[in-house]
């Protein structure tokens, strides 16, 4: 199918909601959601199109002058000066079109399930785990999402062993999923009197929220065992077994909670976090199931492999899926500069995609 035929059919589709939602009174909340989420989708296509319309015609009329071989001299400069930019701007349009049309990943407009967990590199790793949460956080600032802590377990040192956040917001999944994997950090360390400068690790995992009519849990298939709180060091936070640790026997993932009081709220968090976990784990098997090149795809989600490198002698942040480097490690780590690195990943993730497609 053409692009031409392809687009036509989103016209059509477009003109038809429209006209369902000029009748909003006769449709059911449920519908009337529906159509309206599924306009919005359409309508950035749309638009493309019909800016590409109108940069079309202005060609034709440039051609026209072009073509005139009684017009003036210095218009037909003009004119062909402006063709040129209106054949490039067609081309990137053409591009925009191609990159719409791609099938929308539905757990894209998803909210996550951040963790993020110190790796190898002692106490500097921890350090650096607490930086990653803190730019994470940043970020969802500066994009208007809700960023809740669930979970925090701090090193003695005032890093972070592990930390958990639920982010709510429009298309968060869709921004954060390529995060995912081994984020390397290389600095001197506070304590380092001789100036050596140490590599460590962490590692950050992107899940998709599941709802619960997602994800099949059974009761049988639970371990659910509660225990007291207790902070950094061992030091008692809890006089109470409100702490609750959730094993799901068949995958043997094991979450635990323990910031919250109530044991209730507790168990609700941990759950969220393991429905989660499973329904990122069926996603995976999907995925690796429906393409054999998946492994080759930036956001391949392989957490064993190292995606980014801090130096901060340097000042650099090097991605290493798609070869860039950011000389602005602190705008990276302030939430500013991180999006320039996100919009690299999705811009190549959907070359990718076009050319899988064929297209």
């Amino acid at each position: 199918m053409t692009l031409e035929n392809n687009i036509n059919k989103f016209f059509q589709r477009e003109l038809d909601i429209e006209k369902l939602l000029s009748k909003s009174s006769e449709l059911k909340s449920s519908e009337l959601a529906d159509l309206s989420r599924e306009l919005s989708e359409i309508k950035p296509i749309t638009d493309l199109a019909r800016k590409k319309e109108l940069v079309v015609l202005e060609i034709s009329d440039l051609e026209e002058i072009l073509n005139d071989n009684g017009a003036d001299d210095e218009i037909r400069k003009m004119a062909n000066t402006e063709m040129s930019v209106l054949k490039e701007e067609i081309v990137t349009l053409d591009k925009n079109l191609q990159f719409a049309l791609l099938p929308i990943d539905k757990d894209d407009s998803r909210n996550v399930i951040l963790e993020v967990r110190a790796g190898t590199g002692g106490d500097e790793a921890g350090l650096f785990a607490s930086d990653l949460f803190a730019m994470y956080q940043k970020l969802s600032l500066k994009h208007k999402w809700k960023f809740e802590v669930m979970t925090v377990s701090e090193s003695n040192v005032g890093g972070y062993k592990e930390a958990q956040a639920n982010i709510i917001g429009k298309g968060v999944f869709g921004r954060l999923k390529f995060e995912s994997g081994v984020h390397r950090v290389q600095r001197v360390p506070s304590t380092e009197t001789s100036g050596r400068i140490h590599t460590s690790a962490a590692t950050v995992a992107v899940l998709p929220e599941a709802e619960d009519v997602e994800v099949s849990i059974e009761e049988k298939d639970l371990r659910i065992d509660v225990f007291r709180s207790s902070g950094p060091g061992g030091q008692s936070v809890n006089t109470t077994d409100s702490a609750v640790r959730i094993t799901h026997i068949p995958s043997g993932i094991v979450v635990s909670q323990q910031d919250e009081k109530s044991q209730h709220k507790n168990r609700a968090k941990a759950m969220k976090i393991l429905l989660a976990r499973l329904y990122e784990a069926e996603r995976q098997k999907q995925q690796d199931e429906r393409s054999s090149a998946r492994k080759d795809q930036v956001g391949s989600g392989d957490r064993s492999e190292r995606i980014r490198t801090y130096n901060f002698p340097q000042g650099r942040v090097s991605d290493h899926r798609i070869n860039l480097t950011l000389h602005k490690l602190e705008k990276v780590l302030q939430g500013e500069a991180l999006d320039e690195l996100i919009d690299g990943l999705i811009v190549e993730d959907r070359m990718l995609k076009l050319a899988l497609n064929g297209s």
